[in-house]
């Protein structure tokens, strides 16, 4: 019989070492300070003193105050008000001014049914919300429904629900103010955003575990983005190799193959950097072994690879074959790793390679042990590890229920399955490479996982709506503090036009990362495969990443820092326009601070694009435009729609054929006339090791003074030595070029240039 439990009236509270205590008949409420724009509120029956999190790397703040009245707990800090109202129990929280930013429904609050938890929230008549990370549907989540249950999605659609990943954290936006909450619980969740309560509630919840909720209050979205991934983590610098043009196939089945692949590239001058390995080239689907007959010398293909300045990434599952003299298999049985059901029988279920059990990534001795094995790869020289399959995916779905790891029931743990897998390859092959970089992809994820991998958004369609989709998943992935981001360009099913392949591979120039991948049975993908013409302006829109790598190092420098992703939804700046979240142009997004993408259809020629107010230059032509309003341009497959904003400030460099050629030595500063002063953090290191951790890093701030007509470098930050020697200054939009064709030597001091 279904029990219903709402949250009652207050019988007594407390507040000792940073903890305000609050006991009702019903549970037990915590609240805890973060910082003065963070609040979390716990609501359990059964609080587990261990209080652990996959997601949260912040300590709380020791103390606070607080201010009681005969009906309320007040909690104040320079940012937020907490009002708790206590009878019944509820959480109102309000700007430090008293403005209200989200408030409990008065009848509802925090209920139970059985074991399932759910909050209904006051909805404002304005209100719209933003975030989930990779979840479909439009930008604005207002009106819709979301599940929360990292399932193996094949062949999703526009609207499918769930998918790969788990990112339980939103941003609401109503009344000219902004809030962020991020629910920390790992059972499968539910969100939905006034879709079925008659716009008067929106709810949240889960089959089990506690109502626990990270509440931000601070003002503009990017100040949320940056609040959550300080709670959250943020990512390393990746190594400068993994943000170049990424070939990509299941599979290619043979070194030689890879190695011909790899050769058409350099011989046709088309940049890349990476070739990758899918499951054909193990030995019967067997983790951490090699094909011997089609890759018989690993070691002599990645030399010979790494000669030609590419890099190998190789996938990696977690289903360990059932096999006798294999060697995962028999020292995972041997040390008790895999997951079990309750009588301590292994649990088996099926894979690529058949009958597979699956390690417990939730002990650290078997993370341990799963970090270890890669030396099996990285003794060829591979740098990189793609995580796949690993929401646990199973034939079937879903494992069953009843199968543990460690103390935890499959429910309560899945949502977190994926990340931890990356966390033990991230740590395993940090630990073998020492101070170099490892490259680590995961296709399943939950609230944290940026501080170990990068994410791609699983297996997609070959079609125009699913192009639109996966840019649309990439931005709302960067919100949820996911900046390493991708999709499979040209879609991973199903066999995409010429022209689609056209404009998507153009739309990977701006895509955090820049992969090409696709199923077995579909038409080559390569560069060279879709007719001579299709060849070259696929060429020119690789060769415009490797133009703008610069650009790109110095944005993740910011994502790292700040938390900002590369691929930023216009909301973020414009949270407060309403053609922001029109479906015509909910696709556009920020690549970084200065340039702005409207993706198109492959189908279209022209197109309307929404340029926010100020004045932007299309990048292909310098052409000027006023913002603050639609404009219809031109969009041919040779000219995806990009524009510079005025003021903007673009490093860029000469191409090169990969991230390991030296280049001209010459760093080219693109600046586009505007009247507001402008600066941009330039950085680079070796892109390679963890040096910049200690300080070798070469970082300065490039300066745009409209007034005064300069262009202005400031001192060197950082013992790292720049690669480039000299610079030379592009200006766009002026009325007198001086500058244009000026070398001028880069000198550590500070600089500045009068035109």
């Amino acid at each position: 019989m279904m029990q219903v439990e709402i949250l009652g009236s207050v019988t007594e509270f407390k507040q000792q070492n940073g903890t305000l205590t609050i006991k009702t008949a019903e549970a037990e409420a915590r609240v805890y300070l973060y910082s003065p724009t963070i609040i979390r509120i716990n609501i359990s029956k059964k609080h587990s003193e261990a209080d652990t999190s996959f997601a949260v790397i912040q300590q709380l703040l020791t103390d606070f105050k607080l201010d009681e009245s005969a009906t309320t707990i007040e909690i104040n800090t320079s940012a937020l008000k907490l009002r708790i109202n206590k009878s019944p129990l509820r959480f109102n929280f309000y700007t430090a001014d008293s403005k209200p930013l989200s408030e409990d429904d008065e009848r509802f609050g925090t209920n139970w049914q059985n074991e399932r938890v759910i909050t209904y929230r006051k909805l404002y008549a304005d209100e719209k919300f933003i975030g989930l990370g990779e979840k479909t549907g439009n930008l604005n989540r207002r009106g819709t429904v979301y599940t929360n249950w990292n399932t193996d999605a094949v062949d999703y659609t526009l609207y499918s629900d769930p998918l790969y990943k788990t990112f339980p954290f939103f941003i609401g936006l109503h009344s000219g103010l902004t809030y962020g909450l991020f629910f920390d619980n790992t059972h499968k969740s539910y969100f939905d955003f006034g879709a079925t309560t008659d716009e008067q509630m929106s709810w949240f919840g889960a089959d089990g575990g506690d109502m626990n909720y990270y509440f931000f209050g601070a003002q503009g979205v990017a100040k949320i983005i940056e609040d959550y991934t300080w709670l959250t983590g943020r990512m390393e610098m990746p190594p400068l190799w993994s943000l170049g043009y990424q070939q990509c196939r299941w599979s290619y089945m043979s070194a030689k193959e890879v190695l011909d692949i790899a050769k058409t590239f350099r011989k046709k001058k088309i940049p890349a950097d990476v070739m990758y390995c899918d499951i054909d080239y193990m030995e019967g689907f067997k983790i951490f072994t090699w094909n011997k007959k089609t890759f018989p010398d690993p070691k002599s293909m990645m030399d010979e690879l790494k000669s030609m300045g590419f890099r190998l990434v190789t996938i990696v599952d977690p289903g360990i074959k059932i096999e006798e003299d294999y060697q995962q298999y028999n020292e995972g049985l041997a040390n008790d790793y895999f997951a079990k059901y309750p009588n301590g029988e292994n649990y088996t279920g099926y894979v690529w390679p058949g009958r597979c059990h699956f390690p417990d990534f939730f002990r650290q001795d078997v993370r341990e042990w799963w970090g270890a094995a890669f030396t099996a790869l990285t003794d060829a020289g591979v740098d990189g590890f793609w995580n796949d399959m690993n929401e646990p995916a199973a034939w079937g779905q879903n494992m069953p229920w009843i199968v543990k790891f460690g103390d935890k029931y499959m429910p309560e743990v899945r949502n977190a399955y994926g990340m931890e897998m990356a966390r033990a390859t991230y740590d395993g092959t940090r630990k073998i490479l020492g101070n170099k970089r490892p490259f680590v992809l995961t296709r399943a994820a939950y609230s944290g996982t940026q501080r170990y991998a990068a994410v791609w958004t699983g297996d997609n369609t070959g079609t125009d709506e699913h192009m639109l989709l996966g840019q649309r998943l990439v931005n709302s992935l960067g919100i949820t503090g996911l900046s390493f981001t991708g999709v499979d360009i040209g879609g991973f099913s199903g066999d995409p036009t010429p022209e689609l392949m056209v404009r998507w591979n153009s739309l990977g120039t701006y895509t955090p990362m820049f992969r090409n991948h696709a199923i077995k049975g579909s038409k080559m993908r390569e560069p060279w495969q879709w007719d001579k013409a299709n060849e070259q302006i696929i060429k020119k829109d690789i060769e415009q990443r490797y133009k703008l790598l610069p650009y790109i190092y110095s944005s993740f420098y910011q994502s790292h820092t700040t938390g900002l992703p590369i691929s930023r939804t216009l909301a973020i700046y414009k949270p407060f326009d309403e053609l922001i979240y029109d479906t015509r142009f909910q696709n556009q997004f920020m690549f970084g601070d200065a340039l702005l993408v409207a993706p198109v259809e492959s189908t279209k020629t022209t197109t309307d694009v929404y340029l926010p107010k100020g004045n932007w230059y299309r990048l292909s032509s310098n052409e000027k435009y006023k913002g603050g309003k639609t404009v219809n341009v031109p969009s041919p497959l040779t000219d995806l729609p990009v524009f510079a904003k005025a003021g903007a400030i673009i490093p860029m460099q000469s191409v090169t054929q990969s991230t390991a050629d030296s280049g001209d030595g010459i760093l080219q500063i693109h600046i586009w006339n505007g009247k507001e002063a402008n600066e941009f953090v330039y950085y680079e290191d070796d892109g390679l090791s963890y040096d910049y951790e200690n300080g070798a890093f070469y970082k300065r701030t490039i300066r745009f003074n409209p007034i005064k007509k300069t262009v202005s470098l400031s001192a060197v930050e950082g013992t790292f030595s720049s690669r480039f020697h000299k610079v030379k200054f592009v200006l766009h939009g002026f009325d007198r070029v001086k500058l244009k064709n000026v070398l001028l030597d880069l000198k550590d001091g500070e600089m500045e240039v009068i035109f």
